[in-house]
């Protein structure tokens, strides 16, 4: 099995509710066909380097899985089916990205981690003081 990377890019006149439907039919279509899900990041509405279908903006989701190199075709013409892809991108990882991937999501696990504890500490430093 190999490590995979794909982005895919949604239009950006779904709604929120639709646009985790499709990100769910993906995954779903990857675990159905033995693939090991290691990472999924939604990365929310970004601008678009350059206009595509006249839109400039879109919602950008990267999966990261395990499986056989047989999986990326049939990957690639669920999303050629899919009228609410816009771009996708899939490619193997070496052995150098893997690491940097895993690298890249314990800091970012670790940043989240952080993030959580700081306002737990936050209230407690604005309270007011009595005199």
């Amino acid at each position: 099995m190999n490590n995979y990377e794909t982005v895919f890019i949604l239009t950006p006149v779904l709604s929120d509710v639709q646009m985790k439907e499709a990100v769910e039919k993906f995954r779903d279509f990857l675990t159905a066909n033995g693939c090991e899900m290691v990472n999924e990041e939604t990365w929310g509405l970004r601008k678009l380097a350059y206009p595509i279908d006249k839109k400039s903006t879109g919602f950008y989701c990267l999966f990261e899985f395990k499986g056989e190199p047989t999986i990326v075709k049939k990957l690639e013409t669920t999303f050629r089916r899919d009228e609410r892809v816009i771009r996708f991108l899939t490619f193997r990882l070496d052995k150098y990205a893997v690491a940097y991937a895993e690298k890249r999501r314990n800091v970012r696990a670790q940043k989240a981690a952080e993030a959580a504890q700081a306002p737990a500490a936050q209230p407690e430093s604005e309270t007011p003081k009595q005199d």
